[in-house]
């Protein structure tokens, strides 16, 4: 049960590699799309910019082949801060840009409500589960993440929300649709909730 994380150039890999190992997953740090087919499961991490990732993704050769595997071949697919931005439909960062398009939405930039909130928002916040989710199995409501961002994913099907943070108003925090997830914290940061969260993810089967 192998565990594939995308390199393409943009991304924390050797933590969340980290993370995995330890929590008894069989990590690969992979620049070969083709070893997709060879994965159980899939991590897509990322730090930086969406137009640039993006670029990086399709001159690599990664959109097609995740299309193929994740998003028709139905092998799961978690998406990390960046990586879960890259999921929705476009990306708002410097200019118009076309994502993966797994999950329906635009990721757009965070507006603060008060003068205290600062971006990027940066720093340890609370999720707050809007609904039942197996990701989310032992981990308590409200619960704080590690965050770093400056950009946030803009749903247009709220079925596809799991959980909400309250800054800048609130955004979402983690999605979900069937095989396909993302969380705008980092996991691999985020102390024993993130390595529980990285451990459900590990454990679930789409069969």
């Amino acid at each position: 049960m192998k565990t594939l994380i995308v390199d393409y150039g943009m991304g924390n890999l050797q933590s969340l590699y980290r993370a995995v190992e330890e929590n008894g997953g069989h990590p690969f740090i992979s620049q070969h799309p083709s070893e997709l087919r060879n994965a159980s499961k899939v991590i897509l991490p990322g730090v930086g910019a969406f137009s640039n990732a993006m670029k990086n993704l399709k001159e690599k050769g990664w959109v097609d082949e995740l299309n193929r595997v994740v998003k028709e071949g139905g092998v799961p697919l978690l998406g990390v801060c960046l990586g879960m931005q890259l999921l929705s439909d476009k990306g708002h960062e410097n200019k118009l840009v076309n994502g993966l398009g797994f999950i329906k939405g635009d990721a757009v930039k965070l507006i603060p409500a008060t003068n205290n909130e600062k971006i990027p928002h940066v720093g340890w916040n609370e999720v707050n589960l809007i609904k039942e989710h197996w990701l989310f199995n032992n981990i308590d409501d409200n619960t704080d993440f590690y965050f770093v961002h400056s950009y946030s994913i803009q749903l247009m099907n709220s079925n596809d929300v799991i959980a909400l943070t309250p800054y800048c108003g609130t955004f979402v925090s983690a999605v979900a649709n069937n095989n396909i997830l993302g969380v705008q914290f980092h996991p691999e940061k985020s102390s024993k909730s993130g390595l529980r969260l990285l451990e459900n993810f590990l454990k679930y089967s789409s069969a």
